[in-house]
């Protein structure tokens, strides 16, 4: 079997489960401004979302052969969050990069492998250790917790899939990229569909 196609599901999958994890998310970030909470409830929510396998539509689980694809399931309306699929071909990875708002990274098929800096006065990374994300775990980053990292496949031979949700539509933030040296350069990631999907369609629950 094709590698690359291996990590697709069925296509028939239940929405419901990101619709009311949207929700629920929406209802948390209306509820507090206090970030150290928002990020420990919002995990308990996303741990809950990646527990199950069975709702994310298989066009956002598709890796690339050369890069690594940044699928937008969901953004709220006055962007004050994103909802994103990200998918890994076998030795794909992240350049060094930040985020500039907060986020959590949940995964839902294979393992990541995360490499963490922090940057010092003079413009310099410096290495703050590495770990191995795995199906079900969720970690958390932001500018007050630590905000700088490369992130990578955690499989040699099959892709990995995790959903990450941000403080802000993520594909259009002007974040940074961290060359070797440690110079920054400026960059709005995108994302890789044009499209969404239907998450309020309940005519086949119904």
């Amino acid at each position: 079997m094709n590698a690359l196609a291996s990590i697709e599901r069925p296509a028939d999958t239940n929405p419901g489960r990101l619709r009311g994890f949207v929700t629920a998310l929406a209802d948390l970030i209306a509820s507090t401004r206090d970030e150290r909470s928002l990020l420990e409830s919002g995990r308990a929510l996303l741990g809950r979302l990646i527990a199950k396998d069975d709702w994310l539509p298989p066009e956002y689980a598709r890796p690339h052969p050369d890069r690594y694809q940044q699928y937008l399931l969901h953004c709220d309306s006055r962007e004050r969050f994103s909802v994103v699929s990200f998918v890994w071909g076998p030795g794909q990875s992240t350049p060094v990069h930040d985020h500039g708002v907060w986020g959590l990274v949940g995964i839902l098929r294979g393992s990541e492998k995360v490499e963490r800096f922090s940057r010092l006065p003079t413009g310099g990374l410096v290495p703050e250790g590495e770990a191995l994300l795995r199906e079900g775990e969720v970690d958390a980053v932001s500018p007050r917790i630590g905000d700088i990292h490369r992130v990578s496949n955690g499989r040699d031979d099959a892709p990995s899939v995790s959903i990450h949700v941000y403080g802000g539509n993520i594909g259009a933030v002007q974040r940074t990229i961290y060359v070797p040296n440690g110079k920054p350069k400026p960059f709005i990631s995108g994302y890789a569909s044009n499209v969404l999907p239907n998450l309020w369609d309940r005519s086949k629950e119904l």
